[in-house]
């Protein structure tokens, strides 16, 4: 018997406690998914993003993973090496 991802996922979701600490992690995944498409529109490997940014492959993993929020100076030079701009809004909640 197989259970789908989703099947999973939304099991594990069914539980309070699970759905609100997933829940606060979102900004932090949809943080690192930016990072991951901006490269991918810039048609860059991680290893060739690194290269670019002066940083090794692994760095540039770590801040598509999430593992590490980037500096202010990190981002301006991911942005410059993708070909990016960065945009900032805070919205009311």
């Amino acid at each position: 018997m197989t259970i789908s991802f989703d099947e999973i996922k939304a099991e594990l979701l069914a539980d309070p406690e699970t759905k609100r600490e997933y829940d606060a992690l979102a900004p932090e995944f949809e943080f690192s998914a930016e990072l991951l498409r901006a490269r991918l529109r810039a048609g860059l490997s991680q290893a060739e993003l690194a290269e670019r940014m002066g940083t090794s492959q692994s760095a540039i993993a770590r801040l598509e993973s999430g593992q590490t929020l980037p500096s202010t100076k990190t981002l301006l030079r991911f942005a410059e090496a993708t070909g990016s701009k960065i945009e900032l809004r805070l919205s009311a909640a």
